[in-house]
């Protein structure tokens, strides 16, 4: 068990004043079996005229903002504390062979209803003859999903190099998985893309990792991201196996759960519109993830 503060700060300034801003945000952490929210908030400035948090469709906190009053400048910062203990998954639902977890295959299976729609493509996750030949190397006949889903994780891990130039936010599938390089969120959607292919159930998911700094350094304060990752659904229960091929680990105690949905586009952080004259902006967004006594 960790217990972390979970510091999120994102910061727009313009070349000229914005006379509206209306924006969505996915920065409080979700209650979870084994996660736990101590607490949290969040600040935007200028205040909004008007600003609403509720349950997104899939489960996850979403926040709903609209700043009226002119402004050169916005900034939404998180904080939270958050308890993490490692998932225990049943030894028998990773043992199923992984054509169990296509729902649409197989409906009778419980809570196949709920897992269906994460194995359907989405915005940001094409399927392609691509995708469903590099998950075929993972998904042999009869291979428990477990091992498949693991083996999938390692497979992209090696194969892929962390590049953050090599992909922007419009870059997709394809791209990443003909460079063989991307960020976080590209390898959660490649391995999304080659599991759903083969109509696994799978979904993204958006959060932060702790890290710690490099031997003989201290931390420094807001130098750490958000993260992505995916879960996998174990057949015939409310698991999902979280696996993260940018790390090649099983997410455990260090992964902070925001928000999951289809894809990066149903959680991003921060999201919005903007109505101004303004010709140029900048963004500058700080993480930090620091250990708390438990």
């Amino acid at each position: 068990m960790k217990r972390y503060r979970v510091w999120h700060r994102t910061a727009y300034s313009y070349s000229a004043p914005v006379e509206d801003s209306v924006g969505q945000f996915h920065l409080t952490p979700r209650a979870l079996p084994w996660q736990q929210v101590q607490d949290a908030a969040v600040v935007v400035a200028p205040d909004p005229g008007d600003i609403r948090r509720e349950f997104d469709y899939f489960g996850n906190w979403s926040t709903y903002f609209h700043v009226t009053e002119p402004h050169e400048a916005l900034s939404i910062e998180s904080s939270s504390d958050v308890t993490v203990t490692t998932p225990v998954y049943d030894d028998d639902a990773l043992a199923q062979p992984w054509e169990l977890a296509r729902p649409l295959q197989h409906p009778e299976q419980e809570g196949a209803w709920r897992a269906a729609e994460f194995a359907m493509p989405s915005p940001r996750v094409a399927q392609s003859e691509a995708t469903a030949a590099y998950g075929a190397v993972s998904l042999t006949p009869g291979r428990p999903i477990g091992d498949a889903a693991t083996d999938l994780m390692r497979r992209i891990h090696a194969d892929f190099d962390y590049d953050s130039t090599a992909t922007t936010v419009t870059s997709t599938v394809g791209d990443a998985l003909e460079k063989r390089a991307g960020v976080c969120q590209d390898f959660a959607h490649v391995a999304l893309a080659c599991l759903r292919s083969h109509g696994v159930a799978a979904r993204y998911v958006s959060g932060y990792l702790a890290t710690q700094p490099p031997p003989g350094k201290e931390r420094v304060f807001g130098a750490d991201a958000s993260h992505a990752w995916l879960a996998v659904w174990l057949p015939g229960t409310d698991q999902w196996l979280a696996i993260d091929p940018t790390n090649d680990h099983w997410a455990d105690d260090r992964y902070v759960t925001v928000a999951w949905g289809r894809d990066y586009g149903d959680v991003s952080p921060v999201k919005g519109i903007i109505f101004t004259e303004a010709k140029t902006s900048t963004l500058r967004v700080s993480v930090d993830v620091a250990p708390l006594g438990v």
